[in-house]
């Protein structure tokens, strides 16, 4: 197809107000009925508090590499012991971050790593024990330069 002149200068006119007025693309962010619909899914039920540590830093210079540990209080044996954490974050596109899976031969139920955070937002650890209970902790991390998408 031809342009000429009148045609490619009112083209990039046009691409220019389009740009100008914001109306680009955005990530769709996860709500907090998404985040506790993905919590319930995994738990089965409502998380209680306690047993479950999550240590995130309160601000994140970064939204690229947040690092997050979380430490369940557990023998290991048994009935008390841990099957599997789940990490999530209520700000993200995907709110499920990461999920940890425990044996008895695991000895401790801990895990480190680092995430991306799209915005200033809660992170979740939520535990999943073998005798069926569930618990909870969570952590605000503010971020001050965006990740996913920000």
């Amino acid at each position: 197809m031809n342009f000429n002149r009148r045609q490619a200068l009112a083209l990039s006119a046009a691409a220019v107000a389009f740009a100008a007025t914001g109306l680009r693309a955005r990530t769709a962010l996860a709500g907090t009925e998404e985040t506790e619909k993905r919590i319930l899914d995994f738990a089965g039920k409502a998380p209680e508090s306690g047993k479950i540590t999550l240590t995130a830093p309160e601000i994140a210079e970064n939204g690229n590499t947040v690092p997050v540990s979380v430490k369940v209080d557990s023998a290991m044996s048994d009935d008390d012991r841990v099957v599997s954490v789940m990490i999530v974050a209520d700000g993200n596109p995907n709110p499920e971050v990461a999920t940890f899976h425990f044996t008895a031969l695991s000895g401790t139920a801990a895990a480190t790593t680092r995430i991306r955070l799209a915005q200033t937002q809660n992170v979740i650890a939520v535990a999943k024990m073998a005798d069926g209970s569930v618990f909870m902790d969570k952590k605000e991390v503010k971020v001050t330069i965006g990740g996913c998408g920000g």
